[in-house]
């Protein structure tokens, strides 16, 4: 994953809708957020195995007031669940329950780690559920280092740039920064594969792609943002769909939700970029995790060492 930008839409016409909604408009983001409150719980020494009890969670904010998340999944109420199973399904009680474990504080620290440049994200425990503004673009840039091993990449608009005569004045590189151990980017690749393969991102199956990939669904209140992130060995996508005003949205969250208006052309695309033998993808690639590797075992060999010769990324560094 090199950065470089082979397309993005800001809008659907430039004459009607001239403000770019890719990389300048920033929107509530929902459950997309999961996967960073999910890598933090990595980074503190959770394991996609641990179990936490499927129950409502009531925490008392700074204000004291009590706030208890409302849950569209009900499934296995009462029985122990693991965080694998809470992400893949975008659970809001595990999240409630690991925002109270890892804190809003940490968790806003690692969002702009992340590459993201609102300043204005609350440390609040809805946090967790997504009640912040973030770009398009940011989220796909911030998502590059679950597929790098923990190396995030900023976006590449530009490689060189010519003169008439064809003199290179200048070439540009990729800026990269470790964002988070190797250990945790392999956890969250299991987890994020299980959101497609086991939960709430599975229709993207129904559009024939077999690729091993990742991803995230996401919807704010009253279904008025949609989203869906997807990982591929090879690529990195986000899509948004939502009005201009937060007052155009959906009625029913059977259309409005993230799987419902955002996966579907994010899987129609992708299905349109493998069937182009041109544009080099193949949906036989798969993500280069270690041979046997055990995300809820001991990852005490996995070495920083060995991260830069693994991924394939030295050269992008020189």
């Amino acid at each position: 994953m090199n950065g470089h930008v082979k397309a993005y839409v800001g809008g659907p016409d430039y004459v009607n809708f001239k403000y770019d909604m890719a990389m300048v408009g920033r929107r509530q983001v929902g459950s997309t957020i999961k996967p960073y409150l999910y890598t933090l719980a990595m980074e503190d020494g959770f394991s996609p195995c641990d179990q936490v009890r499927h129950v409502e969670q009531t925490l008392i904010t700074e204000t004291g007031e009590p706030w208890t998340p409302r849950n569209a999944n009900n499934k296995r109420y009462g029985e122990m669940v693991t965080l694998k199973w809470g992400l893949a399904f975008s659970d809001n009680w595990i999240s409630a329950y690991l925002i109270n474990k890892v804190t809003p504080q940490a968790l806003v620290r690692l969002i702009h780690s992340f590459g993201v440049r609102n300043k204005d994200i609350p440390a609040v425990y809805s946090l967790s559920l997504g009640a912040c503004e973030i770009s398009v673009g940011e989220m796909v840039s911030a998502y590059t280092a679950f597929v790098n091993k923990g190396v995030r990449v900023s976006p590449l608009f530009v490689t060189r740039i010519e003169d008439s005569e064809g003199n290179v004045i200048s070439t540009f590189t990729p800026q990269m920064n470790e964002v988070i151990s190797l250990s945790s980017a392999y956890k969250m690749l299991v987890m994020l594969r299980a959101v497609i393969n086991e939960g709430t991102g599975g229709r993207v199956r129904r559009y024939g792609i077999t690729a091993d990939m990742g991803g995230k669904t996401g919807t704010t209140n009253d279904n008025s943002d949609a989203w869906f992130m997807g990982i591929t060995p090879s690529l990195v996508s986000g899509c948004w769909v939502g009005g201009d005003e937060r007052d155009i949205h959906f009625g029913a969250m059977s259309n409005g939700q993230g799987a419902a208006a955002a996966l579907p052309i994010w899987a129609k695309y992708m299905k349109k970029v493998y069937d182009d033998p041109n544009l080099g993808y193949s949906q036989k690639q798969t993500f280069d995790l270690p041979e046997g590797f055990d995300p809820c075992g001991d990852d005490s060999e996995l070495s920083d060492e060995g991260f830069i010769e693994e991924s394939g990324l030295d050269d992008l560094f020189n």
